[in-house]
């Protein structure tokens, strides 16, 4: 074990975007499992969106000079407790820290299926995959034909969305992003028909080019322009799926949204928001439906793994600038990772 612990806190609240002032490493050491708990060295921690939220001064919020929190897979390395065994892969959510106490009750056993990485479990297996499954199969009850617009489609929960999309048998898919580059990856990896750079012109343009024919469901990470825009584009019954709002997560002041009120009674539209805690009965559903098509080969894994917990600061700012390409995930360097990683996950790896 390491003789050294490190631990991330939060030190001030940003107005606008963070930076790597914001936060502090924290060292200690490891901590002392307390009867009723385990130790866990932790090899993989997610960097979410939804984490800038939590930055501000919220309800359930990052408590500031504290550590983060974050989903995590990690191996119990020291137990007080029959229900950790020693050696154990688990997921739990207090990340952003190489090491954690946790009990039983704050721990999911993760099943290991023959080809599948620990990675998948913080992606496309994770609370990425499920939002993109939830999203699709309950909120909008998407239908085999049925065409579809994604926002932030080159992020980790919309390279799931689409690839999900396609297997269920979606039509037409059209997303945007935020470079021409992610645009052509989706088009060119990533299953989407087509694909726009949001910088180049009015949404509702570049939108109607895309999908002259119009949307049957919109999935929106982003809210604002594109989402008003995609109110006008959205067919009789379409179908209105809100995951996130990261396009105000950085704007101390959020502009209002405009758009056509009158078309959500005309054309008898229905806009839906949630939250993946609510969907957590679904994630053996999501193993039946994803781990066949990834040990196939069908469902491929977008990911930008990023080497070294010391490096999870830069990871998150670089994901919230739009510098990754489908999940972020910090890996630990440590040898005893070597098997996982023959197993061979398709991933693209940040630059550095």
């Amino acid at each position: 074990m390491n003789e050294t612990a490190l631990t991330v806190h939060q030190t001030a609240r940003p107005h606008g975007f963070p930076t790597a002032e914001h936060f502090t490493f924290v060292e200690s050491p490891p901590p002392e499992p307390a009867a009723g708990s385990a130790l866990v060295e932790n090899l993989y921690w997610s960097v979410d969106p939804y984490h800038r939220e939590m930055m501000d001064d919220v309800p359930g919020g990052f408590a500031l000079h504290a550590p983060l929190e974050g989903r995590t897979i990690g191996r119990v390395i020291a137990s007080r407790t029959p229900g950790l065994t020693e050696g154990e892969i688990v997921f739990h959510r207090r990340g952003w820290r190489t090491h954690s106490v946790v009990t039983p009750e704050e721990t999911r056993r993760l099943p290991r299926f023959e080809g599948v990485p620990l990675t998948a479990y913080l992606s496309v297996l994770g609370g990425t995959g499920l939002t993109a499954y939830a999203g699709l199969t309950r909120v909008a009850r998407l239908q085999e034909g049925e065409d579809l617009f994604v926002t932030a489609a080159a992020g980790g929960v919309g390279t799931a969305t689409g690839r999900f999309a396609r297997l269920l048998g979606a039509g037409r898919l059209v997303g945007s992003a935020g470079s021409a580059a992610k645009a052509r990856h989706l088009t060119r990896e990533v299953g989407y028909d087509a694909a726009f750079d949001y910088h180049d012109g009015p949404a509702a343009d570049l939108l109607a080019k895309a999908a002259p024919d119009g949307i049957d469901v919109f999935v929106d990470n982003v809210g604002g322009e594109q989402l008003a825009a995609a109110v006008g584009a959205l067919r009789p019954f379409g179908r209105i799926v809100r995951i996130g709002t990261i396009g105000q997560y950085n704007t101390p002041e959020v502009p209002p949204l405009r758009f056509n009120y009158a078309d959500l009674v005309e054309k008898s539209l229905r806009m839906e928001g949630f939250l993946v805690s609510n969907y957590l009965d679904l994630q053996e559903e999501l193993y039946d439906f994803a781990v066949p098509h990834l040990q196939s080969g069908r469902l491929a894994l977008d990911e930008t793994v990023v080497d070294g917990f010391e490096h999870i600061v830069q990871a998150f700012l670089d994901m919230l600038r739009g510098r990754n390409t489908g999940k972020t995930i910090v890996r630990d360097t440590g040898v005893h990772l070597q098997a996982d990683r023959a197993q061979g996950a398709r991933a693209h790896r940040l630059a550095s």
